[in-house]
């Protein structure tokens, strides 16, 4: 139960990695990097198409990385 769970940790690992970096950048620079983050906090930028699509997977693969990490971790006794 142990090794499925690592096997397929790593996967979700792999796979969160992958989501994220297909993401396209939300700033340019350094002054983008104040202001971009106070507009997608506050919600002025709408994620439409595949940068939607990125985001609900990078949620769900996150929640399972947390998910399985805690159950690696339960079940390693």
């Amino acid at each position: 139960m142990h090794t499925f769970l690592v096997i397929l940790l790593v996967i979700v690992s792999i796979g969160l990695i992958g989501v994220v970096i297909l993401q396209s950048g939300k700033s340019a620079g350094l002054s983008g990097a104040i202001s971009g983050g106070a507009e997608s906090l506050f919600g002025k930028q709408k994620a439409r198409g595949l940068d939607l699509i990125l985001h609900r997977i990078t949620v769900v693969l996150a929640v399972l990385f947390i998910l399985l990490s805690i159950a690696v971790t339960y079940f390693k006794i």
